[in-house]
Formats: C-alpha cells, sequence, structure tokens
C-alpha cells in the first residue's frame, strides 16, 4: 500500500478546510424548513432558537471565510440565497397568519423578481455581473430582519421583549417598504447605466 506523503496529506486537510464555510451554508439550507415548521405550529420560541443559530452560523462562516480567504464560488451565490430563502420563508409564513400584511410581502417579493430578473437578463446580453450588495441593499436587509424579530419577539408574549414590538405597525411596514422600493431601484438604476455602457462599448468594437 502505497504511504501518503505528508505534503499530501496537509494539502488534503487545508482543501477540506477549506470547504467549512460552504458546510455552515449547507447547513443554514437545511435550517430554512423546521424554522419556517415550528413558526407555523406556533411554537415560535423554538423557531427563533433556530433562526438565531442561522444566523450566527453565518456570522461564523463569513468570519472564516475572510479570516483564511477560505472564499468560493459556491459560497458567494449560495450564502446570500440562504439568507434570503430563510428570511422569505419567515414573511411568508407571518403573512399566512395575519400578522405581516399580504401587501408588504408582495413588494419584499416583487423587489427580490425584479433584482433576479435583471441580473439574468444581464447575464444573458452581456455575460458575467459581478453583484455586490449595495449600502441600501443592506439596510433593507437590517430592517427587513429587525422586522421580523420584532414581530416574533412579540408572538412570544414575554415581557419586556413583546413591547418592543410597538413600531412594528405601521411605521416597521412602511420602513421594510420604502427601503425596499428605493434599494431595488437603485439596482435598477445601476444596472441600466452598466448595461448602456457595456451595449455602447460593443457598437463601437464593432465600428469599421
Amino acid at each position: 500500500m502505497t504511504e501518503v506523503a505528508p505534503k499530501q496529506r496537509t494539502a488534503g486537510r487545508a482543501a477540506l478546510m477549506r470547504q467549512l464555510p460552504n458546510a455552515i451554508t449547507v447547513f443554514r439550507f437545511l435550517l430554512v424548513i423546521p424554522a419556517g415548521w415550528l413558526l407555523w405550529q406556533d411554537a415560535v420560541i423554538e423557531a427563533l432558537a433556530l433562526i438565531a443559530i442561522a444566523g450566527i452560523s453565518d456570522a461564523v462562516d463569513g468570519a472564516l471565510a475572510r479570516r483564511f480567504d477560505w472564499r468560493t464560488e459556491f459560497g458567494a451565490v449560495a450564502d446570500p440565497v440562504a439568507d434570503k430563502l430563510l428570511i422569505m420563508v419567515v414573511f411568508a409564513v407571518l403573512t399566512l397568519q395575519g400578522h405581516i400584511p399580504i401587501w408588504l410581502l408582495a413588494v419584499v417579493v416583487g423587489r427580490d423578481v425584479v433584482i433576479v430578473s435583471g441580473a439574468v437578463t444581464y447575464r444573458v446580453l452581456f455575460g458575467d455581473l459581478e453583484i455586490a450588495p449595495m449600502l441600501l441593499s443592506k439596510i433593507n436587509t437590517g430592517v427587513q430582519i429587525a422586522l421580523l424579530l420584532l414581530t416574533l419577539l412579540h408572538l412570544t408574549g414575554s415581557e419586556p421583549l413583546a413591547g418592543w414590538a410597538g413600531w412594528v405597525d405601521p411605521t416597521g411596514f412602511v420602513l421594510v417598504a420604502v427601503s425596499s422600493v428605493l434599494s431595488g431601484g437603485q439596482y435598477v438604476l445601476v444596472w441600466s447605466r452598466r448595461a448602456r455602457r457595456e451595449s455602447r462599448r460593443r457598437k463601437a468594437a464593432e465600428a469599421p
């Protein structure tokens, strides 16, 4: 039996460790369904526990990827998708339960549909598109998370935590709606400008 050289073992361990952030991201995907099911069953505290675990694991995999440069193409795509999927499931369940108005869910989902459609269209027409979260998008995500957490805390009925949710309706709903529209509009504006520049560049390159 051929003995594996120390350098090969070290390289193998390094390659395995590099996938650790991706494994944590996959773990977050696996938390989405049970978190949504617990919330649907009105097990709010248990659902909050899973959501907290997802949030902590998100911070851990991001810190590992940055600290050790374990960034991968899969992680760059899957990490924000895992976050967005959990947020959308919680939004949908709370809407079906009547805690969040359906018009707000429509705004939040509509924003993401516009962004994804724009990204796909750009990729089809012009090729690769580097997607980096913009400031307004980060603010929008933060406001959405705050709204959901306050709503869930309110549903626990625990004082004084439940009292923190007093601003959710209508202030929180309005903040989420406005930030969603503004951040979605910013992506449309930025990508439209980029598409026009790329179109002009290609026409200039094709000109005799």
